[in-house]
């Protein structure tokens, strides 16, 4: 039985979610409606702006994120002290995008930076954001694991701006819930509605009817976003099929990010007993899926696939090993660049905000890849989909649980 969130957990998922209002069932069957909505739907067509959900508490709401520009701005003197999640820069996902954010601000915004990489098991988080606040006007830290860290950091820091990639930064303790700080920001995703999207393309793509999910840590209610949005997605092509799920380790061992060879192993058990493309969201373990699908092709002959996430892991693996790249069918993308130079950009023109930033389907906070060509063939399918959940007509839960298959 799938162990029980933890209710503070729960809560910030939730609020960091733009569309949680009651809609649809996320499971409405996506064929069903792929004509009508793609002619209303086009690659160069602005998704429509989201609606704001009627307020459920005084918690103040999530500002919508920034849109991005293309437009060359100005040098500052603005500069940043990066921490990344377990890891660090060179995971091929998570902590690369947020690496990508930075290399942007710094050539379109002239933003310099300092990095830094916490000890494996974390202990050194406070520290490493004590010293980035130390030498920096805002300080960013990559993961949901600094929140209380930064919180208390940024209580001793006044002058100095936080971000939190995947928290809300909302101290719930106060009645109505605020922002920790007036220095203190939370940028959150919308990870389920990605996750629905290839999931979609998954059900579209398989000849098995078969595939596989493998989260790198359970059950704190982050990473079971995806789950829930993937297997949704999944279930709306197809009610019948089948989706198997593992997860490297349980919370609060957070290892599981870190563990290719153990992702390699589920994945090939995966692939032998019958899948045929395996979705991942577990960080730099993902990779050993990749290998896992490469090694099973070339064994048996019959082509499986990996589904990427946060980054386009066809062109992360394909730096590092480029016959990995025929086995990305695509990637969810979760714009964690987006949102570090979006923080970035408005802590240079003065306006940083505190409180939460969502990043969804409306604003292309998360998404899905092309590269490779892979799916170009289903686009349609995927950009029908797609709609549907920006205009509310589809609700993609947050919890498996609640999703059937």
């Amino acid at each position: 039985m799938r162990k029980s969130f933890s209710s503070l957990l729960m809560l910030l998922a939730v609020f960091s979610l733009i569309a949680a209002a009651c809609g649809s069932d996320a499971t409405d069957t996506v064929t069903d409606v792929v004509d009508d909505a793609t002619d209303a739907v086009t690659d160069d067509t602005e998704a429509p702006a989201t609606t704001e959900a009627p307020a459920t508490t005084e918690a103040p709401a999530e500002t919508e994120a920034p849109a991005e520009t293309d437009a060359p701005v100005e040098d500052t003197d603005t500069t940043v002290g990066l921490v990344y999640d377990i890891g660090g820069r060179g995971d091929l996902s998570f902590n690369d995008s947020a690496a990508a954010g930075l290399e942007r601000a710094k050539a379109e915004l002239g933003i310099d930076f300092t990095e830094a990489s916490p000890n494996d098991d974390g202990s050194n988080r406070a520290e490493l954001l004590q010293l980035a606040a130390d030498g920096n006007p805002i300080t960013i830290g990559v993961g949901f694991l600094f929140e209380s860290d930064a919180a208390a950091v940024a209580a001793e820091n006044p002058d100095t701006n936080f971000a939190v990639i995947d928290s809300s930064m909302l101290d719930f303790s106060q009645d109505p819930p605020g922002p920790y700080g007036d220095n203190v920001a939370g940028l959150v995703f919308a990870e389920e509605q990605g996750s629905y999207l290839v999931g979609v393309a998954a059900a579209l793509k398989t000849e098995t009817n078969s595939l596989g999910f493998i989260g790198g840590v359970c059950c704190f209610g982050l990473i079971e976003k995806f789950e829930a949005g993937f297997r949704a997605g999944a279930l709306s092509v197809n009610p019948d099929i089948e989706i198997v799920v593992e997860y490297i380790t349980d919370a609060p061992d957070f290892d599981g990010f870190n563990q290719p060879d153990r992702a390699q192993v589920i994945a090939t058990t995966m692939y032998e007993d019958g899948a045929d493309i395996i979705y991942h969201a577990a960080g730099g373990a993902g990779n050993g899926m990749f290998q896992a699908a490469k090694d099973f092709t070339e064994e048996e002959g019959s082509k499986v696939w990996g589904i990427g996430v946060d980054s386009d892991q066809y062109n992360t693996i394909g730096n590092v090993d480029p016959d990995l790249q025929e086995y990305v069918l695509t990637s969810m993308l979760k714009r964690v660049d987006t949102a570090v130079f979006e923080v970035l950009k408005t802590q240079a023109a003065g306006e940083f905000t505190a409180g939460p930033t969502a990043y969804d389907l409306s604003v292309d906070g998360v998404g899905y890849s092309t590269s490779g060509g892979f799916v170009d063939d289903i686009v349609p399918e995927l950009e029908a989909a797609k709609a549907l959940i920006v205009s509310g007509d589809v609700v993609v839960p947050i919890d498996p649980t609640e999703v059937g298959g």
